[in-house]
């Protein structure tokens, strides 16, 4: 379970380095658009107990809440194509009393080029009725020190997609 500690560092992005496969790209070599959810997802899924000393399924069984998926919003900009190792990078880029938004992007491998951005929105949930409801204890504290100071009402993804690759670029 998670424990903060003001003493640890959370750094607010995970990484990880994989390998586009043959069985999840289409006739053209390109990583097929639904597989982004599952490089994605499996991703972040491997990189939040190694770096945050969590493991969600402990959290929801604690609190008899989980997040639903809401809302995806995703921008192709570069294919990844079959055999290219690529970097994953996601975070919390924005959350309140019951909702959160996670950032994921991939780049080629040296993180030089963007290939996609989603934006997928989450509500906290309870497990018995499926209703909306708050945040509560280390589920807050775990929100506090992983996520950013994003504002994401002042932004677009399309405008999201060029302040990542300007960063790139330099």
């Amino acid at each position: 379970m998670f424990e903060y500690n003001p003493e640890k560092h959370y750094p607010q992005e995970t990484e990880s380095r994989v390998v586009v496969r043959f069985q999840d790209c289409d006739p053209l070599q390109h990583l097929n658009n639904a597989k982004y959810f599952d490089y994605y997802f499996n991703a972040r899924e491997d990189q939040v107990p190694k770096l945050y000393g969590i493991e969600m399924i402990d959290m929801i069984r604690k609190y008899q809440a989980a997040w639903v998926v809401f809302n995806h919003n995703i921008s192709y900009v570069r294919p990844a194509m079959v055999g290219e190792w690529v970097r994953i990078m996601s975070r919390v880029l924005w959350h309140n009393n019951n909702t959160v938004v996670v950032e994921y992007y991939m780049t080629d491998d040296s993180k030089k080029e963007l290939k996609n951005v989603l934006w997928t929105t989450l509500r906290y949930v309870t497990l018995k009725s499926g209703k909306s409801t708050d945040h509560k204890g280390a589920v807050v504290e775990f929100l506090k020190a992983t996520s950013g100071d994003f504002d994401i009402k002042g932004c677009t993804i399309s405008e999201r997609v060029k302040q990542l690759k300007s960063e790139l670029f330099n």
